[in-house]
């Protein structure tokens, strides 16, 4: 590897640029609000492809390709159901999460939330969302050290230990240092090199497999099935893929852009963002993946990498079919898939255990400038514990993804969604809500039953649990009447 490598120096100039930003945060960031949640600054551009960004991981370039690539357009009912539940989520939690959280003691973090809507005076339900958070986090920022792993791995050579250091450590200094603010300007530039690589990088594989004709011509000859859409699935796998979308409700990330828009007023415009920006990349995406199968049928004495691992099919045909400093700039966009991702799930860590552990029951009197130092510190800590996880250079990104992404869809999904929509939900019922889901999750990935995606039996039985506890007892007064507040003060100002 040569430091003159086009792509070596793209790659440098990116990560130092996202540092950069940190450091600017970083004169911002004032008290432990500032650090988790931007003070509650963010505008409805920032809100919106923030959110995008930090929901799109490693997973968009890496996983959802390569599925494309190994079955075809049956593995794309993943995407269509992404969009119905990404929407569904603006559409029915954004607006409302963001004043309930202020109506309920303007609370940081979901645990926070959930003891304060709940008047939980026993911190039961703070300790175990909080732990909920902790356990499906760390399994999921493993996921994002793994693909940055395999990016630097296959970019520049490097062993797959010494790439998982490197794929981490940008992340990790800018988190560390700006937080939130960081975290979500961060994630507004890579969510614009996101939308670039994946509208670009399909175009020219067209171009270079011979135009539309030619491409579907080769699709079709290497296995016509790749255009069905049903193809080796059946109602059970249509409907697991579909099931990703409820994953949306219940995502600590997303649902902390949500809380830290500016106002309910910015939440309709992010929305619109939001979609459009989703759309595209999850379209451009399904095409990289697709159009792909046509340019290493015609090109076999490349597709050795590809076939060897089918995750690496965008990095492939990146290095491939562009100039060396433009493929710089499009792997730099895999880089930012991962670092927006991990980022966020880095804080939401980091802000778990300071908020939701430290200070409420090792330091309540804590100074800010403490909180937001041990905030930082439990960057770290979590960091390591996902670096060491993600050890394991036989791990697959989209494995890792989906089991988190079940786990906190149910336990979480549920209770978020009917907590802003219900106001006779109870402190019991949120609490059975979330161990029901959780524990759902576990079970039915460690069985596999029925051949059933987790997050869907996770979802329905914590919606139950939810609704049926809840039924045996009633909310207070008080958890009533910040309720009405909420939902009128929603209404006025949406």
């Amino acid at each position: 590897m040569s430091v003159s490598n086009p792509t070596l120096i793209t790659f440098v100039i990116y990560i130092a640029a996202m540092v950069l930003i940190g450091l600017m945060a970083y004169r911002s960031t004032n008290n432990l609000s500032d650090y988790i949640l931007g003070g509650r600054s963010l505008g409805s551009v920032v809100t919106a492809l923030s959110a995008g960004a930090s929901d799109m991981s490693g997973w968009l370039l890496m996983g959802l390709p390569g599925a494309i690539y190994m079955s075809g357009l049956s593995e794309s009912w993943i995407a269509i159901g992404l969009i119905v539940g990404a929407y569904l989520n603006w559409l029915f939690v954004a607006g409302r999460l963001r004043v309930q959280t202020e109506h309920n003691g303007d609370a940081l973090t979901l645990p926070d939330y959930f003891s304060s809507r709940f008047e939980d005076k026993s911190g039961l339900l703070r300790i175990i969302s909080a732990v909920v958070i902790l356990v499906f986090f760390t399994i999921y920022c493993a996921s994002g050290i793994v693909a940055g792993a395999r990016l630097f791995e296959s970019t520049f050579g490097m062993s797959y230990e010494t790439a998982l250091w490197a794929g981490a450590a940008a992340t990790i200094a800018y988190t560390f240092v700006g937080g939130f603010l960081a975290v979500s300007w961060t994630d507004t530039v890579q969510a614009t090199l996101m939308i670039f690589a994946l509208i670009l990088t399909p175009i020219i594989v067209l171009l270079a497999t011979g135009g539309v004709d030619t491409t579907f011509l080769a699709i079709e000859a290497k296995n016509p099935d790749n255009f069905n859409m049903l193809k080796n699935t059946t109602f059970i796998g249509v409907i697991s893929l579909m099931g990703w979308g409820l994953g949306y409700f219940g995502q600590p990330h997303i649902l902390a852009r949500f809380m830290a828009a500016d106002s309910v007023k910015s939440i309709a415009n992010a929305r619109r963002i939001s979609m459009t920006w989703m759309i595209l990349c999850l379209g451009g995406t399904v095409a990289v993946g697709f159009f792909g199968i046509a340019y290493f049928s015609a090109h076999p004495e490349v597709a050795g990498p590809v076939n060897e691992n089918h995750e690496r099919v965008f990095i492939e045909l990146a290095k491939l079919l562009f100039n060396p400093w433009i493929a710089g700039v499009l792997l730099s966009a895999i880089l930012a898939a991962v670092m927006s991702t991990l980022s966020c799930q880095l804080l939401v860590c980091s802000s778990a255990l300071t908020e939701d552990f430290y200070k409420t029951f090792l330091r309540k009197n804590a100074s800010q400038v403490e909180l937001v130092w041990v905030g930082r510190a439990m960057v770290l800590l979590v960091a390591l514990i996902a670096i060491a996880m993600a050890a394991n250079p036989n791990n697959r990104v989209l494995g890792l993804v989906s089991y988190a992404w079940a786990g906190f869809g149910a336990a979480f999904g549920p209770v978020v969604l009917i907590s802003v929509i219900w106001k006779h939900m109870t402190r019991n019922g949120a609490l059975a809500g979330i161990l029901v889901g959780a524990i759902t999750v576990i079970v039915w990935k460690h069985f596999a039953l029925l051949g059933l995606y987790e997050i869907i039996p996770g979802f329905i039985f914590a919606s139950l649990a939810i609704y049926i506890v809840s039924k045996l007892g009633a909310p207070t007064a008080g958890m009533v009447e910040r309720f009405d507040a909420a939902e009128k003060d929603y209404n006025l100002n949406k």
